[in-house]
């Protein structure tokens, strides 16, 4: 990672913007601006990008584990002080002290955010959606190689999974030896979502002790991080026959996939991937069983910009990378998704995983 040529392209867009000063948080912004962040705690500590010069609000308990990352200078406060005029030494290091617009990190605490505006009363405040998080929407090939390494590991994964499947497993069972896989090859388990039968019409079930039985949808949607990036799918299984209709439906998702991927062009708004999606399904019957976005951002954050809603803004460009994951829920009976992350290029997506989205049958 090229810390010098990010923080120049970060000050290119606040130029363009008419921002004064960045604050970061540590978060995911900060690991992709400097390559590192310090622990988060209640602490204040924070990156301040001025005009030309860049400094650290840093406490004095984080200060000699983080100088090991970084050169970036340092205004230490310890706790028997307080931040307040480590902060303001450090405003005015980076040329700030009198900031007419400030961007905030949106992840940041309320208390951190209110040191920064309390020091800089009158700023124009926004948050970081025309600077940061639009740089960061664009990959590079280094970050594009990392988001297909982990696709493909999670590809293994899911077969893995797959190739376990049996009736009277529980959801856990099946999500622990996904989690094996993962681990297995290096990558830090982030989660699996494993929804049998009429658990799958919950989007974001929590998986739990229900045993898989004859006649169950499965909704496995996982995901884990290796090297500092993510990734995520979402597959089906049946258990046995599929119960009743799930054909139709598992083809009316498979269309609302393909009119997504066919929108999804640089130049497009994202609102425009999210209502292709959408027509499909619900000229199929099923808008009302549509309930989430079409798709949401991935980099070395699992959900950030750029976010594929039906009020989205958004004008997609090469490089961006983000899922494309419709699907239907019928409550009392089963959901279907089926969740592939792409990276736009000049004639439009390219799918990171290799893993068909036919459903996987477990044989009677």
């Amino acid at each position: 990672m090229d810390t010098t040529a990010r923080l120049a392209g970060l000050r290119d867009r606040m130029r363009a913007q008419g921002v004064d000063l960045v604050v970061l948080a540590p978060s995911a912004h900060m690991d992709w601006l400097v390559g590192f962040h310090p622990l988060l705690c209640e602490r204040p500590c924070l990156l301040l990008v001025g005009p030309e010069r860049e400094a650290f609000l840093m406490p004095a308990l984080n200060a000699e584990g983080s100088r090991e990352s970084t050169a970036i200078p340092f205004h230490v406060w310890a706790d028997d002080v307080g931040p307040v005029e480590a902060f303001a030494a450090a405003l005015a290091d980076v040329g700030s002290n009198s900031a007419s617009h400030v961007v905030l990190d949106e992840t940041m605490r309320i208390d951190f955010a209110a040191l920064v505006l309390d020091a800089l009363p009158g700023a124009r405040r926004s948050f970081t959606d025309d600077t940061l998080s639009y740089l960061r929407m664009r990959k590079d090939h280094r970050e594009y190689a990392a988001l297909k390494m982990n696709a493909l590991l999670a590809d293994r994964a899911m077969q893995a999974g797959f190739a376990a499947l049996r009736p009277g497993m529980t959801e856990k069972q099946l999500a622990a030896i996904i989690f094996d896989h993962f681990a297995s090859e290096g990558a830090r388990p982030d989660f699996a979502v494993v929804a049998a039968g009429s658990n799958g019409a919950f989007p974001h079930h929590h998986t739990g002790d229900r045993v898989l039985a004859e006649g169950d949808a499965v909704v496995i949607d996982i995901g884990g991080t290796k090297g500092g990036f993510p990734s995520d799918i979402t597959r089906m299984a049946v258990v046995g026959r599929p119960p009743e209709g799930y054909g139709q439906i598992h083809t009316i998702v498979e269309r609302a996939v393909q009119a997504a991927l066919k929108a999804a062009r640089p130049g497009a708004l994202a609102r425009d991937v999210d209502a292709a999606a959408r027509k499909v399904i619900t000229d199929a019957g099923y808008g009302e069983y549509f309930v989430h976005r079409t798709g949401h951002g991935m980099g070395i954050g699992g959900h950030e910009p750029p976010y594929i809603t039906a009020t989205s803004d958004t004008v997609l460009a090469e490089g961006m990378v983000f899922s494309i994951e419709p699907g239907i829920y019928i409550p009392g009976r089963f959901g279907l998704r089926l969740e592939d992350i792409v990276i736009l290029r000049e004639d439009g997506p390219e799918i990171l995983s290799s893993l068909p989205r036919d459903v996987h049958v477990v044989a009677e």
